[in-house]
């Protein structure tokens, strides 16, 4: 059977707890985020703006790129700009401190991209869905109205955000407690969800393995590359290089496996590509943060406060 005419199995109840569990995930971030890291991100404007322009201009545009030279089935190509579109995962923090990064940017980042998502992933999913015929007509089918979407993205991401934020600031010693587990918990169920929904739907899998795969696997190591490119070509030091590969290569595809049942009805090449990608995007992260890992940073001390925290 073609993959655009796979339909994967997830019910009602089941995409509810999804969508907890993801909020769960945001609401963990939010507990280790506060007004601080905004303002260190005023601090590092350099470093931000290449960092956001990296993720929400330039590798939407690179991945439809991709599609045409893979050119592969269109549900298989939308489920490639979704996940490019989505925002980072909080998995980008604890790879970046591992590769010895500027964990501060990277933190910094992660907020501010994520309340940058809720209105920037809409537009970029409706535009660049529709810049082909055939990715096209899968939108029109599902009418997509993006304005529906913000609200959806909105409540995932912008209320439990919101509130965290508001509960590390009233309650922080709480917060420093329960953030960890928060956020390893619901990361935890996240992956359980993705592999159970890979594993229930195993041998459609196995039978589009082969362009999966390579999608994804092309598609993560551009999305890292394109990162650490950008890093270097406007010149920032290896540590923020390193903290902005992982902010653009680490995408939050739980988010987006989400919004395939959401709005697109469990369509099978986008809903594999999210999941193969949730799975893989930690794979190649942690191989390459522990190749990191083992060199040496530059440290530089300089006058300049670029990269350097509020």
């Amino acid at each position: 059977m073609p993959i655009d005419d796979v339909v994967l199995g997830f019910d009602s109840s089941s995409l509810t707890l999804l969508n907890i569990v993801l909020a769960c995930i945001m609401f963990g971030i939010a507990l280790d985020t506060s007004v601080d890291d905004f303002r260190a991100a005023l601090r590092m404007p350099k470093a931000m703006a290449v960092g956001i322009a990296a993720q929400f201009l330039l590798l939407p545009a690179v991945t439809y790129l991709l599609t045409l030279v893979l050119n592969p089935a269109p549900s298989v190509a939308l489920g490639m700009i979704l996940v490019a579109c989505c925002p980072p995962g909080n998995i980008s923090n604890v790879l970046t401190h591992r590769a010895k990064g500027n964990v501060a940017l990277s933190v910094s980042m992660t907020a501010v991209s994520n309340v940058l998502a809720i209105f920037l992933m809409p537009v970029n999913i409706a535009f660049w869905g529709s810049r082909q015929a055939e990715t096209n007509a899968l939108l029109q089918s599902v009418s997509l109205n993006p304005a529906e979407m913000l609200a959806d993205i909105a409540l995932i991401i912008g209320l439990p955000f919101a509130l965290g934020l508001l509960l590390a600031r009233a309650r922080p010693r709480w917060a420093a407690a329960a953030e960890p587990w928060v956020k390893n918990l619901s990361l935890l169920a996240l992956v359980g969800f993705i592999a159970a929904a890979l594993a229930g739907n195993f041998s459609v899998f196995l039978g589009h393995i082969g362009v999966v795969l390579l999608a994804v696997f092309l598609h993560d190591a551009v999305a890292l590359a394109l990162g650490y490119g950008c890093a270097v070509a406007t010149g920032l030091d290896e540590r923020s290089r390193r903290a902005v590969t992982f902010e653009v290569g680490i995408r939050n595809a739980g988010l987006g496996l989400g919004l395939v049942f959401t709005f697109f009805d469990g369509l099978g090449g986008m809903a594999i590509v999210a999941g193969w990608w949730g799975i893989w995007d930690i794979i190649a992260g942690l191989a390459l943060a522990g190749m990191w890992a083992r060199r040496r940073t530059e440290t530089t001390t300089t006058t300049s406060t670029e990269g350097i925290p509020a």
